[in-house]
């Protein structure tokens, strides 16, 4: 059976690994203060194009965000997000958890719009009970969504913007930023990110790595003792080395944006594909995932040869599908799916 399932279902790029497995009888101090860990920092800091970026090595996503988020906001404070956002649907209420709020306001192909952000922020700070509310202290998005879409660099600097306004910090939740960098028609780079959001994380676990990401905060601004506050979250490698090692791999040579494009390409191989067959597509995503409204019929045959999601019920007779492609995806998959669905 051949996965389209996810983006994490291969273990790390031949180059990750070769340089765990060459750095392996080297010993190191821990916790990430090893040289492998302060050279991958000066990398990301060279690819954000910012000398005074603090960056900062987690285990997994889950972790990142609720980690991030909790250590940005005060104890009374909530996150704003979309409905469909990875927060308030995917991570079993981890952000809550910590005790902080999840605000969802409407998806638009999993993104938000500034002026519905405006709209709410206004109706909050002008009712008459807002201090009995809870109080929204940041703004979190995915690039890209969970949908696959990509916000413009217009959108992003308009939620920025209104961010700023209303005092609202912006968290960019970046577990598959690659594959939305490296998107046709994208015209956002990582330097212009790190300058329009108050922190954002480059995601390993689904971008090459074995495990881990890379959180950045380029306004000088993290969070007072971060560093204890991702070991209170559980989310701190006492072998800080495995994640060092594998993202100085990942921006060595442009290995990150390398691989994330070669997912695109994948990506939109297989969409061709489809779209020669006929399917119809849930929305238009210019990424890895590709979301495709399969009859129900179909969708059992296609099964009997591939893994991949039953995103969500279509209609009686039709399901949407979710295909992902990633750094790890071969031509043969492709020509094995390409004998399947074209038959």
């Amino acid at each position: 059976m051949i996965s389209f399932e996810c983006d994490y279902n291969n273990g790390a790029h031949p180059q990750v690994l070769h340089h765990l497995i060459e750095t392996n009888d080297l010993q190191s101090l821990t916790y990430g203060f090893d040289k492998w860990s302060d050279c991958a920092k000066e990398k990301i800091r060279k690819a954000c194009e910012d000398d005074e970026a603090q960056v900062y090595f987690l285990v997994g996503g889950t972790q990142t965000n609720a980690t991030v988020i909790d250590g940005l906001l005060e104890s009374y404070q909530a996150v704003i997000s979309a409905e469909t956002g990875h927060i308030n649907v995917h991570e079993a209420g981890a952000v809550e958890h910590s005790g902080h709020r999840v605000i969802a306001l409407p998806s638009h192909n999993g993104k938000l719009d500034a002026k519905e952000l405006a709209d709410y922020m206004e109706w909050f700070v002008n009712d008459e009970s807002t201090e009995h509310l809870v109080q929204p202290g940041m703004v979190y998005i995915s690039f890209p969504t969970e949908y696959g879409t990509i916000y413009s660099a217009k959108e992003l600097e308009n939620i920025y913007e209104t961010c700023h306004r209303y005092e609202l910090k912006l968290f960019v939740d970046g577990a598959r930023m690659g594959y939305g960098l490296m998107a046709e028609g994208c015209d956002i780079t990582m330097p212009w990110l790190a300058c329009h959001c108050d922190a954002f994380y480059i995601g390993g676990t689904k971008v090459g790595a074995l495990c881990g990401e890379a959180v950045v905060f380029t306004h000088n601004n993290a969070p007072k003792h971060f560093f204890s506050i991702i070991k209170q979250h559980g989310a701190l490698l006492a072998k800080g080395r495995l994640t060092g090692v594998q993202f100085d791999a990942l921006f060595t040579d442009n290995l990150y944006f390398d691989i994330s494009r070669h997912a695109i390409t994948m990506a939109m191989r297989m969409k061709k594909m489809f779209e020669e067959k006929g399917y119809k597509f849930y929305l238009d995503s210019p990424t890895n995932q590709q979301f495709v409204v399969l009859d129900n019929e179909e969708m059992a045959r296609l099964e009997k040869y591939f893994i991949f999601t039953h995103w969500d019920k279509f209609d009686n007779d039709h399901t949407i599908c979710r295909f992902v492609t990633s750094w790890a995806t071969m031509d043969e998959d492709l020509e094995n799916l390409r004998s399947v669905v074209l038959g």
